[in-house]
């Protein structure tokens, strides 16, 4: 049965270096047909570029998610439709460049994959995530063996309910965009399989992958201040789901982390 590692965050220079790195040796670790990462914040902390990009790809990434930061890097706007291999959010304005999905084959499985933002806390301007998932799942489902949907979402509740709200639909619902890994992974009971987050593949001597210091300063100050990613504890986090081909549902749950 085919088996997929999701990476959550990747944070920085010092997050998508250790990505780099490991990402091969992982796949054959765990046995993973396919890999996916979020790589929203893998430009100094915020965005991508197309030469990020094309450095996971080549490392062993198979698709790679972007999240509310995904026109954070200058240019990226124009970059992105040459990535056959990278989603924007499916509920952005249908005017925004990228694809909004992707299909992964390998061995014969097809896994369709695609974000949805949450709409709570987050400034992008987006469609209802329940209505947008609804609608890939009809789009995809006679294109796909199975389909991954990342949560990118800043509210706990908003995830748990699109996980329930999708449960028995799709293979997958795993939370993004908080960088802390949480504690409730498993398949829910009509075969889906959910995470509120799988954390980031970044600095963890940090706040959510920047320096201390400044971040708790401005906690105490109120002033704005530049917040540089973090270098220490350098982990990757994420998770490996087990689908059955058969009917695009779940088998199994593992959060995975692995520290530098």
């Amino acid at each position: 049965m085919p088996k997929i590692l999701f990476l959550g965050d990747i944070v920085g220079r010092p997050g998508r270096n250790f990505v780099i790195e490991r990402v091969a040796s992982l796949r054959e670790d765990y046995g993973a047909d396919i890999v996916i990462a979020n790589a929203e914040n893998s430009a100094g902390g915020a965005g991508m570029t197309k030469k990020i990009a094309d450095s996971l790809i080549a490392a062993g990434v198979d698709a790679i998610t972007l999240g509310d930061h995904v026109w954070d890097q200058k240019n990226f706007e124009n970059e992105i439709d040459q990535l056959e291999r990278v989603c924007r959010p499916a509920n952005l304005p249908e005017q925004n460049p990228g694809s909004t999905h992707l299909i992964v084959e390998k061995d014969g499985f097809r896994l369709g994959i695609f974000t949805v933002l949450g709409r709570n806390y987050l400034a992008l301007k987006s469609s209802c995530p329940f209505r947008m998932a609804d609608a890939k799942l009809e789009e995809l489902k006679s294109q796909c063996d199975a389909v991954f949907v990342e949560a990118h979402m800043e509210a706990t509740s908003e995830k748990i309910a699109l996980g329930w709200y999708l449960d028995g639909r799709a293979a997958a619902v795993v939370g993004t965009h908080t960088h802390v890994p949480t504690a409730d992974g498993r398949v829910l009971p009509a075969g889906t399989a959910y995470l509120t987050d799988a954390g980031m593949c970044g600095p963890y001597t940090s706040v959510l992958g920047r320096e201390v210091d400044q971040v708790v300063a401005t906690f105490l100050d109120g002033m704005k201040r530049r917040f540089p990613v973090a270098e220490d504890d350098v982990r990757i986090a994420g998770c490996l789901i087990e689908v059955d081909a058969g009917t695009g549902l779940s088998l199994s749950f593992q959060r995975v982390e692995l520290a530098k």
